[in-house]
């Protein structure tokens, strides 16, 4: 079964952690560029290239196994240190050596990937650097996927005011796939920063696969304050001119002490009770709390994706 998950960030690694332990799966990972924050923005800047954070980020969690060197392509040079190493991934350092190497940064990725014994296909959404563009609900035009949450304003929609190329292996991938997923992640900073590349859109126009949202468990301040299930749902069907088949919601207690937390920070709960005509509905036990955060858990993640094939009546689900 070819699977696809397009994203970003830690959510997207989390999914594509679970869903590797299914044989029976054949996975691609579409990974946004646009990111212009922390080591990837500095590296990008310098060196004229996509953004690589993300993309270090999915191949870890791709690799055959975590040993060692997995921990040690993600070390950081401290913040603090006077060196111009500080704040830098050593793994964004190799993928940004490699790229001046091959002179190409799809081919860094497969080399990357080839090294680490990666179980998929690691897929930049674009070959391209790339500045993503928000407008605000009051008109205002926000720079930059960093600067975006920092406005503190309700998002109208994203975009790129330059002409931005999709990459030829994610548009295969995607008229190829069986199932599409998209998320867990930031919606308008690390999902639809691909969904709105035009050849990627066109994509998934055309596609026969199903698409599935494995929707957030808790707002995001400065990007989704206040937005419910069916919000998250549209702004993807907004932006990717597409409608969702399923949405897969945790149906986990959250501890009221760590909920408590996040509501201090200004996330409150997408409430996942609730009714939504013309969509196929799965609530599942999901989450891990291990350090007093809300995260979803990779191993809960395999368990229940057969009940999601099953759910959205994929001929090829194996039982």
């Amino acid at each position: 079964m070819k699977v696809v998950v397009i994203g970003g960030g830690k959510g997207q690694s989390t999914i594509l952690r679970g869903l590797k332990k299914h044989h029976f799966v054949e996975l691609s990972a579409i990974v946004t560029v646009a990111d212009d924050g922390g080591s990837t923005g500095r590296l990008r800047e310098d060196f004229d290239m996509p953004a690589m954070g993300d993309v270090r980020n999915v191949i870890m969690a791709l690799a055959e196994s975590e040993t060692i060197l997995n921990q040690v392509m993600d070390f950081r040079f401290k913040e603090n240190s006077r060196s111009d190493l500080a704040g830098h991934s050593l793994g964004n350092l190799i993928l940004t050596a490699l790229t001046e190497t091959t002179g190409d940064f799809t081919e860094a990725i497969a080399s990357m990937s080839s090294f680490l014994n990666v179980e998929g296909n690691v897929i930049p959404s674009s070959p391209d650097s790339l500045t993503l563009v928000a407008r605000m609900q009051d008109g205002t035009i926000v720079r930059g996927e960093s600067n975006i949450p920092e406005y503190k304003n309700s998002i109208k929609h994203v975009y790129y005011d330059q002409e931005v190329q999709a990459s030829t292996q994610a548009i295969e991938a995607i008229m190829n796939a069986d199932v599409i997923i998209f998320g867990i992640g930031s919606i308008y900073t690390s999902i639809l920063p691909n969904i709105i590349i035009p050849g990627i859109k066109n994509a998934l126009s055309k596609t026969n696969a199903k698409f599935v949202y494995y929707c957030n468990v808790m707002t995001q301040p400065g990007e989704t304050d206040g937005f419910t299930v069916r919000d998250h749902i549209q702004a993807i069907e907004t932006h990717g001119n597409i409608e969702i088949d399923a949405v897969v919601l945790a149906n986990d207690q959250l501890p009221p002490m760590i909920l408590d937390l996040y509501i201090d920070e200004g996330s409150t709960p997408v409430n996942g009770d609730v009714i939504l005509p013309g969509y196929t509905v799965i609530h599942q036990e999901l989450l891990d709390f291990d350090g007093g955060v809300i995260r979803h858990d990779s191993q809960k993640v395999y368990q229940g994706f057969a009940k999601v094939l099953e759910a959205i009546e994929c001929p090829l689900a194996v039982k």
